[in-house]
């Protein structure tokens, strides 16, 4: 299947493949977290489409000032590897580097472009609207190394299968099994929690006036109180198997740490699912709990929201009936 057959056009106009041979014996290694390694993963299999690496100085100046990349496309959440001082100077100097996850496994060759420092508080205030550092995405800006690296990544390896990863999905495979189901119209259903009678009474009327619902379960990082991972997946398995319609819903699971951005997050979120091959999404009342949902937006959220990506890749808010 051809990486732009699908229903939604990949955010940018390609979808991103960033997968590769390069063998990386004898480069210098970074351990990084899972959370960055989930981001490198995405960004390899065209899930940040059209990222293909960490994101430049001007690059990121733009996301944090305007929600858009440099070349004017949308994209409003930083994707960055924060390092102190000392590696920023050995990897600028080096110009390649392994990145390792927390198993010891080199998953990515990072080509170093550029080295740079950034202003702490007024990324927190572009991103997230506040600089309390009560809002967890704050506190984590706020405890980032004082250097960014910029650069494209050669992805060489993925990380070994596990339980939590059986549901995992890339793009191309997504677009690919909405092709064979004979989806046309695919509601992508972003959640963090395990499903409840609003979740159930959106996701049958979506089966019911469109053609199939993706419900896209986010694993990561979440704040304190939030459901576990295991949970979540294992109640959607019994909704699905015993509950809705054959070959009407489809569950892949999305791997990356939740930033509690409000409609900056809500964007980021729909333009993944653009890239799955969506063609729209369900986006809950003040999405993810922001402190800042409608200083942002200047206008109450609706209790439920459907966002809309059409060919263009504009985006549009409809308030919903419930």
């Amino acid at each position: 299947m051809s990486q732009d057959t699908g229903v939604s056009k990949p955010h940018g106009g390609k979808l991103v493949d960033r997968f590769s041979t390069t063998d990386p014996s004898g480069l210098s290694t970074i351990s990084i977290n899972n959370d960055l390694a989930n981001d490198v993963e995405n960004i390899a299999d065209g899930i940040f489409s059209p990222l293909e690496g960490f994101l430049s100085q001007e690059d990121f100046e733009n996301v944090v000032t305007k929600g858009r990349l440099s070349n004017n496309i949308a994209w409003t959440i930083p994707i960055v590897m924060d390092v102190d001082r000392s590696t920023a100077s050995k990897i600028k100097e080096a110009g390649a580097v392994l990145l390792q996850n927390t198993d010891g496994i080199g998953i990515a060759i990072l080509n170093v472009e550029e080295t740079y420092t950034f202003d702490k508080e007024k990324t927190a205030k572009g991103v997230y609207g506040t600089t309390d550092d009560s809002h967890p995405g704050v506190a984590k800006t706020m405890s980032m190394n004082d250097f960014l690296v910029s650069g494209k990544i050669d992805y060489v390896r993925r990380p070994e299968n596990t339980e939590i990863r059986k549901y995992r999905m890339t793009p191309k495979e997504t677009r690919d099994t909405f092709s064979k189901a004979g989806w046309k119209k695919i509601v992508a259903f972003q959640t963090r929690n395990p499903p409840h009678v609003a979740h159930e009474i959106l996701q049958k009327t979506s089966i019911t006036t469109r053609d199939g619902v993706f419900v896209n379960p986010l694993i990561g990082k979440k704040k304190s109180g939030d459901f576990k991972d295991d949970v979540i997946i294992k109640s959607y398995e019994v909704m699905i198997q015993n509950y809705y319609p054959e070959n009407r819903c489809k569950m892949a699971t999305l791997h990356t740490e939740m930033r509690y951005g409000g409609p900056k997050e809500a964007i980021h979120h729909a333009i993944m699912r653009q890239n799955y091959g969506c063609t729209h999404i369900i986006i809950g009342r003040s999405f993810q709990h922001s402190f800042t949902v409608e200083s942002v937006l200047h206008l109450p959220i609706p209790r439920y929201a459907h966002m809309m990506l059409n060919q263009e890749n504009k985006l549009a808010v409809q308030k919903c009936v419930l």
